[in-house]
C-alpha cells in the first residue's frame, strides 16, 4: 500500500493524545502536524517523535504554522503538502471547560445542554472545509468538534466532513463488556449496533440510562441476533458501576483512541467496522464500515436508515437542538435558550450558518465575564 499522508490540525489535548498514538501505529505514513500555537505544537510534534523512537517507531514527522481564520492560507497549506487525511481537533472552547465551573454552577449550566454552544465547534470546521473545497483536492477530513451537529449544518452547503469521532463510539466498549459479562462470552466475540445522539454518550457513563433521549441497540454473537437474552436497562446500569472508568479529561483517551482508529481506517482503507458520529453528514451516531471515502452506514435487520436518522434528530432534540433548516439555520430548543440568557446574558434562539462566527465571539465573551465571578 502507498504511503498515505495524514495531516494533524490542532494539537491540543485531544489532538495531543491522537498524534501519540498514530506515530506508534506500524505501518509507513508521513504526518504533518498543524496548529496556530506554533511553539507548543512544535515542542509537541518532537516530543511525539522522540518517545515513539524511544518504542522503535520512525515515522515521518513535520510541523507547520496555520491559521484557520485565514482560509486562503490554509488553502495554500493543504495544497502544499496535498494530505489524503485530515483530522481536524480543533475547537473554540473545549468541552470540558465548563466542567472547571463550581459543581453546582456547573450542574445548573449543563442543564442548557450541548446544543447552545455549538458556534464554538462549527466556526473552524466551517472554515477549515471551505480551505478543502478551494484546494479541489479529494481529501477525506476527520473531524472531532460536535460532529453530531456540525456535520449534518455544513451538509447543507455541501461542506460536510466525511466522518466524525468519539461521542456514539465512547460507550460501545462498556456496553459489550456489559453484554460480555452477562452471557459470560468475551468481549471480542460481542458485536453491537448502537445508533445515538452526542446525548446519549455522555448520559450515559455518568447516570446509567440513556436520559429519555432514543437510541437503537441491537447485539450480535456468532451472527445470532442475543439482543432479547439481555435486559438493557441492566447492561446501561452496569456502565458507571462495574465498567465505571475516568472521566473528564482524564477519560479524553478513549475519544482519542476513537479518533485514531477512524483515522488509519481512512488512511490505510482497511474498511473496519466502528462506530462514528456524522457519517456523510448525518446528524447523530451510527454503526458504521470505515474505508478510504469515510463511513458508510452498517445497519442491521429491522432498521431502515430514515428510522436511524429519526432517532437521532429526536436525540438532538435532548440536546438543545430543536432542528437545522434546509439552509443550515439551527433552532436551539426553548428550554436551553432560557438558561443560557438567564446565566450567561446569551439569548439566541437560532443561528444561520454564516453567524457562526460572530456568535462564538458573543458567547465566547460572555462566558468569559460569567467566570470571572469564579475565579
Amino acid at each position: 500500500m502507498a504511503r498515505s499522508t495524514i495531516m494533524m490540525i490542532g494539537i491540543g489535548d485531544l489532538g495531543g493524545h491522537v498524534l501519540e498514538m498514530l506515530v506508534r501505529a506500524p505501518g509507513s505514513r508521513r504526518i504533518i502536524t498543524a496548529d496556530t500555537n506554533e511553539d507548543w505544537a512544535y515542542r509537541k510534534t518532537n516530543i511525539a517523535a522522540f518517545g515513539a523512537a524511544q518504542l522503535g517507531y520512525y515515522p515521518e514527522l513535520e510541523f507547520v504554522k496555520v491559521d484557520l481564520y485565514n482560509v486562503d492560507q490554509t488553502a495554500e497549506i493543504i495544497s502544499q503538502y496535498k494530505p489524503e487525511v485530515i483530522y481536524s481537533a480543533v475547537s473554540l472552547q473545549s468541552w470540558w471547560v465548563i466542567n472547571t465551573l463550581p459543581k453546582e454552577v456547573f450542574e445548573k449550566l449543563d442543564m442548557a445542554r450541548f446544543g447552545p454552544w455549538l458556534p464554538m465547534h462549527l466556526t473552524l470546521v466551517y472554515k477549515l472545509m471551505q480551505a478543502v473545497k478551494q484546494t479541489g483536492l479529494d481529501v477525506k477530513v476527520i473531524n472531532s468538534a460536535f460532529p453530531d451537529a456540525t456535520h449534518p449544518v455544513l451538509d447543507k452547503v455541501g461542506l460536510a466532513p466525511a466522518i466524525g469521532i468519539g461521542n456514539v463510539a465512547n460507550p460501545v466498549p462498556a456496553i459489550r463488556s456489559s453484554i460480555a459479562y452477562r452471557l459470560a462470552k468475551p468481549m471480542k466475540e460481542i458485536t453491537i449496533f448502537f445508533f445515538a445522539q452526542h446525548y446519549v454518550s455522555h448520559y450515559l457513563p455518568r447516570f446509567g440510562t440513556a436520559g429519555g433521549a432514543p437510541y437503537f441497540l441491537k447485539a450480535i454473537v456468532d451472527g445470532e441476533d442475543i439482543t432479547g437474552e439481555v435486559n438493557v436497562e441492566e447492561v446501561f446500569a452496569d456502565i458507571p458501576n462495574r465498567f465505571r472508568r475516568a472521566g473528564g479529561r482524564d477519560g479524553q483517551i478513549l475519544t482519542a483512541s476513537s479518533a485514531t482508529g477512524t483515522v488509519l481506517a481512512v488512511a490505510d482503507d482497511t474498511g473496519e467496522f466502528m462506530h462514528a458520529p456524522g457519517p456523510s453528514g448525518l446528524p447523530g451516531g451510527y454503526p458504521v464500515r470505515v474505508d478510504r471515502n469515510g463511513g458508510k452506514v452498517i445497519l442491521p435487520k429491522g432498521l431502515a436508515l430514515d428510522a436511524a436518522i429519526r432517532i437521532n434528530e429526536e436525540g438532538q432534540r435532548y440536546d438543545g437542538i430543536d432542528r437545522i433548516d434546509q439552509d443550515g439555520t439551527v433552532h436551539y430548543t426553548e428550554k436551553s435558550v432560557a438558561i443560557m440568557k438567564e446565566m450567561l446574558d446569551y439569548d439566541c434562539k437560532l443561528m444561520k450558518l454564516e453567524e457562526t462566527e460572530a456568535q462564538s465571539e458573543e458567547l465566547g465573551r460572555k462566558f468569559k465575564k460569567f467566570t470571572e465571578k469564579y475565579r
